[in-house]
């Protein structure tokens, strides 16, 4: 028996399988969990931090978007970290750093942290590229507008000649007077008893039918063509236009029908069923007036 030793223990003893708390096998210490550094998953998103910088700036989302120039949906949806609205990564970073400049935070390090997880900042490009968005339309709403000042004129020349066809026809008596010249030795103008009365026997059956309350003249431009116009007895305009050759018209009136023919030689006249002949001679103006009682017997 040795004595001053202690009996030895196996390799599965206790003592030899013991550890030192803190150390490892090998005696060195076990690796601690840092203290105050926050993990990826805790670290606060883009928005958050915007949005959390925003409120402690004391501003609303709308003056943000006045400062900015960024529209409220858009500034909600970054705040939301929803940056489908933005447009594009270029517009994103954009806005992300126009939002950082007017909350107070450092836009740079939030564009950095988009690059990361939007695949990376883009890489560098040729300035032809850059200015290649296609062709940019500028309208100067100083310059005059040719074209609408141009139909205005086509229009203008177009209800123009529309007029002046028009009002060829149905021109007043001063007018026709003007449009066809007459010989300067025209007779002075003749009154209705001036006019030889023709035989009643060649009046058309329908003027000698004509009721005897009322005056009835019928012209026919028998010769050639002549402006006529007509009255009644109040002085309404019945009739002002030329009368082509073969062409007629008849006026009635219960008091008096007034007439003025430019070529007196080219209308056959024709009153309360009496035919009365020419109007006049070839080129003369005849003023006419007839009444229910003319023409007079004989």
């Amino acid at each position: 028996m040795t004595i001053g030793k202690s009996p030895r223990r196996g390799s599965h003893g206790s003592s030899a399988s013991s550890a030192v708390p803190g150390q490892t096998g090998s005696g060195q210490p076990a690796p601690q969990p840092s203290v105050g550094e926050p993990s990826a998953a805790e670290t606060p998103s883009i928005g958050r931090v915007l949005s959390e910088a925003r409120i402690d700036a004391g501003l609303t989302v709308d003056q943000v978007s006045v400062a900015t120039r960024v529209r409220v949906p858009i500034v909600h949806g970054i705040e939301e970290d929803d940056f489908s609205r933005c447009g594009g990564d270029v517009y994103a970073r954009g806005h992300i750093r126009a939002l950082a400049r007017a909350v107070g935070v450092d836009g740079d390090q939030l564009v950095k942290r988009y690059d990361a997880a939007h695949g990376g900042a883009p890489g560098p490009q040729r300035a032809t590229q850059l200015l290649d968005t296609g062709p940019i339309k500028v309208t100067d709403h100083r310059r005059p507008n040719w074209t609408a000042a141009m139909m205005l004129a086509i229009a203008a020349v177009v209800a123009l000649i529309g007029f002046n066809l028009f009002s060829d026809g149905s021109a007043d008596a001063g007018a026709g007077a003007a449009s066809e010249p007459l010989p300067s030795t025209a007779a002075a103008p003749v009154t209705a008893s001036a006019q030889p009365p023709a035989p009643a026997s060649s009046a058309p059956a329908a003027i000698a039918a004509a009721p005897v309350d009322k005056v009835t003249v019928k012209l026919v431009a028998e010769k050639g063509k002549s402006w006529v116009t007509a009255k009644d007895g109040k002085g309404k305009s019945l009739f002002s236009n030329n009368l082509d050759t073969g062409q007629d018209q008849t006026f009635t009136d219960p008091a008096k029908i007034t007439l003025v023919i430019g070529n007196a030689g080219a209308v056959h006249v024709y009153v309360n069923g009496k035919d009365l002949g020419p109007a006049g001679t070839d080129g003369q103006v005849v003023h006419l007036t007839y009444t229910p009682g003319d023409p007079q017997a004989g």
